[in-house]
């Protein structure tokens, strides 16, 4: 019976990716052990045309891995008159009615393989139970840095504190074991800003169980991280109620062949990039998913027509929400009427606007690229390091404020932006002023 590794991806293409580049790593350095198969679901408001094609692209590249598509499950409605949920709240309720094909498959996978690890993503903890029936040594993929599984094994503790939602706590900022810098509390996670938010214990539950684990495995590296918060992982002081299992740092994985656009963009951008001066160029991109309203668009066109630098900045749909930072899917639209009247016209010879993507690793590795103005997704800042890229933090949601912080203040590689405390909203002046801090500096270095 031959041995495979069970690998279980939450919704999205960002988890899927991360998922299969873990894949990769387990196949470089044991192709002669095991064979990967990796579970999916489908039917998620978070699923995107292109997964699909991607996973066709694995298969055929890397024929050691293999997928098994769960069926189709019905995304629950985001909108009910009577309870709104948010929308963490309806993926967590979809990960649940996965909760018996994940069973299923573990069991028929093991009529014929030898199961030796079942890695399951932080979200699909509800799979956890399943794989202790069976006897699989379960572990975490953390897909983010060490500050935030610190901080995520951390949140319980907080929790059994704190008896209000963190989003009306104001300038309460909270201590985390090994972070020098605090967190605003209004600055935690979505799923744990509202306690009346079902998807608030829900992630509270996920946190509560990454110290029930076999180990974790993140996609960090030790001499990237603050020593301080290496340790307190490694002291167990981040679950001082448990004792923290193994902590096995992988990273960085990142995503050499990631395509989600179209070649002639990619072309495009490359080649501008090839005509550029050494060093001269700032990138904006936010992540598969971050968006701004078309008011923020207009003020960022403002601070980099006025910044005088070179520029190359991707441009999402604005989000229908417009309290929301998150764009779900890449709609077509008028790019022109988003942007100042005039803005590309007048921004022609120094800039280069796109629509909702660019092949970002390839991008961040050109030579005329000087600097990287990014949400602080954690892909987006591997990718930065790894290129040698300084960056201007612009968190969003998520995890991204934490992950800001700890590069802004603890590790010095990059500069944050000052946002406006009720909504977030970055002025014109303020884009100007550090997008040429960034890129001055930066020319006065090389």
């Amino acid at each position: 019976m031959a041995d495979t590794v069970v690998l279980y991806a939450a919704p999205g293409m960002g988890h899927m990716i991360s998922m299969v580049e873990l894949g990769k790593l387990i196949l470089k350095h044991y192709s002669h052990k095991f064979s990967v198969t990796v579970l999916y679901t489908t039917g998620s408001p978070s699923d995107t045309p292109s997964i699909p094609s991607f996973i066709h692209r694995i298969t055929q590249s890397h024929p050691s891995i293999s997928f098994r598509r769960f069926p189709r499950a019905t995304a629950l409605a985001t909108a009910d008159p009577v309870r709104p949920r948010s929308f963490a709240a309806v993926m967590f309720d979809f990960i649940r009615q996965n909760d018996p094909n994940v069973r299923r498959a573990l069991q028929e996978i093991s009529q014929t393989f030898r199961i030796r690890a079942f890695i399951i993503d932080l979200f699909c903890t509800s799979a956890l139970p399943f794989a202790k029936e069976l006897s699989i040594p379960t572990f975490y993929f953390f897909t983010s840095g060490a500050a935030a599984l610190g901080a995520s094994m951390y949140f319980p503790t907080i929790h059994a504190r704190v008896s209000e939602s963190f989003k009306d706590m104001g300038d309460t900022v909270l201590e985390f074991p090994g972070l020098g810098a605090p967190l605003r509390a209004v600055h935690m996670p979505e799923p744990m800003l509202d306690r009346n938010d079902p998807a608030y214990l829900d992630f509270i539950g996920c946190c509560s169980h990454l110290p029930r684990s076999d180990g974790i495995i993140a996609n960090t590296f030790e001499e990237l991280e603050p020593p301080a918060v290496i340790k307190a992982l490694s002291e167990g002081l981040c679950a001082p109620d448990s004792p923290t299992p193994p902590v096995y740092y992988i990273g960085p994985l990142i995503d050499e062949e990631k395509a989600s656009g179209s070649a002639h963009t990619e072309e495009e951008c490359l080649l501008w990039l090839d005509t550029q001066p050494s060093r001269s160029v700032v990138y904006l991109c936010f992540g598969s998913r971050g968006s701004f309203s078309g008011a923020q668009l207009r003020e960022i066109a403002k601070g980099l027509e006025r910044s005088g630098q070179r520029f190359l900045w991707v441009v999402k749909k604005p989000p229908i929400d417009k309290k929301s930072k998150q764009s779900h899917g890449l709609d077509d639209f008028d790019l022109d009427a988003l942007l100042p009247q005039g803005f590309l016209q007048r921004t022609k010879d120094r800039g280069m606007v796109v629509k909702s993507w660019a092949p970002q690793v390839p991008v961040l590795k050109k030579e005329s690229v000087g600097g990287f103005v990014t949400h602080c997704g954690w892909n987006s800042v591997l990718e930065s390091v790894i290129a040698g890229v300084p960056m201007v933090a612009w968190p969003l949601y998520a995890e991204q404020h934490l992950n800001s912080s700890v590069l802004v203040k603890e590790m010095g590689m990059a500069i944050d932006v000052e946002q406006r405390e009720e909504d977030g909203f970055v002025s014109g002046d303020e884009v100007e002023r550090r997008v040429r801090e960034l890129m001055e500096s930066e020319m006065e270095e090389s």
